[in-house]
């Protein structure tokens, strides 16, 4: 594997942080998750933009401005060839003294790395995805993608080891999100989603999604869900760039609605489907017309 690091290209084995690196010792930095189709980054205006909010709000010049981001990203890309990919980006405060408070001056670690995505094309035709509920215990800012995920690795972990494939997480009786996606809900036959707010994150996928609704359509309605609603639901949906739009069939240990992917969700899937198709193919016509 080659990965990037502060300027250079090298091999994992090769690649150092410093242990005073302040991501290390404070989880003080972003990062960023974008998926890759058929060599195409996909989204990636829409990840830069979130990658820049979350700058914005720890304080952080962004250390590659203008359109730096997306050749870097690109040759990561080529020197890791496959099939469908991710990049993991971070960008940390850098390496200083260990002091709560910013240093007088530094230097931003850059770090980013490819790695396979994980065909989900055959959700929904098996066993599906479990889901439990945990409280949300995490900070106020969950709007801001930090690397400091130590409360997401927990419910996470009790997850796996429930069974699940993922915590969903209820605060002051209302969903939030889950510890590494964005839930939908089929309530009452009306299709809903948690507001944005500081405690959430706004999701690539979910504005993507929520895009392709008003397109086909399909109305879905930004704002809260109870508990109760959500235990009573007739369809359960995650949304990430990685795992893309899954059913969640179980939600702690009792069926949702059937037992089985909803007709919703299978429309919500065609219409996400023919988005990313029809996204990839203009980026390979483009890059085709260019080249």
């Amino acid at each position: 594997m080659i990965v990037y690091l502060n300027g250079e290209y090298l091999p994992l084995a090769r690649a150092g942080i410093s242990p005073l690196d302040r991501g290390f010792l404070f989880g003080d930095g972003v990062y960023e998750v974008i998926p890759a189709f058929d060599g195409v980054l996909f989204l990636l205006e829409a990840h830069l933009m979130r990658l820049s909010r979350s700058l914005q709000a720890i304080r952080l010049d962004d250390p590659l401005p203008g359109g730096q981001w997306r050749p870097l990203l690109e040759r990561l890309l080529a020197l890791n060839p496959g099939d469908d990919r991710s990049i993991y980006l971070q960008i940390t405060r850098g390496v200083a003294a260990r002091d709560h408070a910013f240093p007088q001056a530094g230097t931003p670690t850059v770090f980013a790395m490819v790695t396979p995505i994980k065909a989900v094309d055959a959700i929904g035709a098996g066993p599906g995805v479990q889901a439990i509920t945990l409280p949300d215990a995490r900070w106020a800012r969950c709007d801001i993608k930090a690397v400091a995920l130590l409360a997401n690795v927990l419910v996470r972990q009790q997850a796996v080891e429930r069974g699940a494939a993922e915590a969903i997480l209820l605060r002051d009786g209302q969903v939030t999100e889950g510890a590494a996606s964005n839930v939908f809900a089929v309530c009452g036959g009306t299709l809903r989603t948690p507001a944005l707010s500081t405690a959430i994150l706004p999701g690539v996928t979910r504005a993507f999604l929520l895009a392709l609704f008003r397109d086909g359509q399909m109305a879905c309605v930004e704002g809260p869900i109870s508990e109760p609603e959500l235990r009573t639901a007739d369809e359960i949906w995650l949304s990430s760039s990685t795992k893309e739009l899954l059913p969640v069939l179980q939600l702690d240990g009792q069926p949702v609605g059937s037992g089985t992917p909803g007709p919703l969700w299978q429309r919500a899937r065609d219409l996400y489907q023919r988005g990313k198709r029809a996204f990839v193919e203009s980026a390979l016509l483009e890059a085709r017309h260019d080249g």
